[in-house]
């Protein structure tokens, strides 16, 4: 028999258009022999609608005037499942498991895991505690500290905590000097995140910085490729073989992510054995660490210079993309895309 599988995507966060097309990619390669799909998108307002649409609409906003919608309303209430307003009349669909296309704020943090717990739905990924913890970067470093793994060093800034100039004062006795890398705390995509080579690149950084989130982070730059390892499992972890990022600009911001196309990947990443067998080793341990369950990617560095690693963050609910390096790492082991997704929503359900 088969499993109904919501599948939610969109959500009023910065990485709403990631979103789509994660949700896209999903749609379009998971086995509808084995599951009756429900998807359901959020929009920047936050309206929930049911979407019937073919996946190609999701590229836009174009999905929500397409026709094929109507009000979705999921109910906290366990066993009332996913109730759709249609032209007819109200519709109760039972929702076996639903799958976060979700990036940002309300999508990996732990919001709507905590509507799944509450309906009693098993939901793809990390639960709410792991997922609010990973996606502050300033909590997750804190976490990851007591495995003893190399990070970079960093301060967080809250938004009206100090003046531009107090932050920048205190950046440069920190961490030593400039260059620094400037993120919100908690967004991903690199979205909002700048490179400081000097204090009116800081002070810009800043600012743009905290218009995404409430805290800042301000790392040291450390002069490393860009490694990152998928894992999948609850309890036995299935870990990738290491992959490599490789920017086509001075870093690997959102428009080279998903406008302009210009980075590159390596898999396997072209690394000593000892140094993969180690990152791949690193990413159980803070993946065990935060208590992460179903799906994470976590990232590195490995110094250009040095081969010294060290850990970068953790992405709970990792793109989906046609250019997302989770399904590629474990389509280079072996495993197909339907395969992927059908392994994610089987752990979920297995709880």
């Amino acid at each position: 028999m088969k499993k109904s599988v919501c599948v939610l995507f969109g959500g009023m966060s910065s990485e709403h258009e990631v979103s789509l097309m994660t949700a896209r990619s999903i749609l379009d390669n998971i086995d509808r022999s084995l599951f009756d799909v429900y998807p359901v998108g959020i929009t920047k307002s936050g309206r929930w609608l049911y979407f019937g649409g073919a996946p190609a609409l999701l590229t836009d906003s174009g999905w929500e005037s397409s026709g094929s919608t109507c009000p979705a309303l999921p109910s906290p209430s366990v066993g009332d499942g996913l109730i759709l307003h249609e032209p007819l009349g109200k519709r109760r669909v039972a929702i076996d498991c639903v799958f976060p296309a979700l990036h940002g704020e309300n999508g990996e943090d732990g919001a709507p895991q905590g509507l799944c717990q509450l309906a009693g739905i098993p939901c793809v990924g990390a639960g709410i505690g792991a997922s609010a913890v990973a996606m502050d970067k300033d909590f997750t470093k804190a976490v990851v500290s007591r495995l003893g793994i190399r990070q970079a060093k960093y301060i967080a800034i809250e938004r009206g905590g100090c003046d531009a100039q107090e932050a920048a004062d205190r950046a440069e006795k920190i961490l030593g000097g400039y260059p620094v890398f400037i993120k919100p705390a908690s967004t991903g995509s690199s979205v909002g995140v700048s490179k400081a080579k000097n204090r009116q690149d800081f002070i810009d950084g800043l600012a743009h910085a905290l218009e995404f989130d409430h805290k800042a982070i301000v790392e040291e730059f450390f002069d490393g490729r860009e490694i990152e390892v998928a894992v999948m499992g609850n309890t036995d972890l299935n870990v990738s073989c290491c992959g490599e990022i490789i920017p086509g600009e001075e870093f690997y911001s959102y428009a080279d992510k998903y406008v302009n196309a210009l980075s590159s990947e390596r898999i396997p990443a072209d690394l000593p054995p000892e140094t993969s067998d180690a990152i791949r080793k690193y990413a159980a341990e803070i993946y065990r660490e935060l208590g992460c369950a179903g799906l994470s990617r976590v990232d590195f560095f490995v110094h250009k210079r040095t081969g010294e690693v060290c850990f970068n963050e953790i992405n709970t609910i990792p793109g989906f993309t046609p250019i997302s390096m989770y399904p590629k790492l474990f389509m280079h082991g072996g495993m197909s895309y339907p395969e992927i997704i059908t392994r994610l929503i089987t752990l979920a359900c297995e709880g």
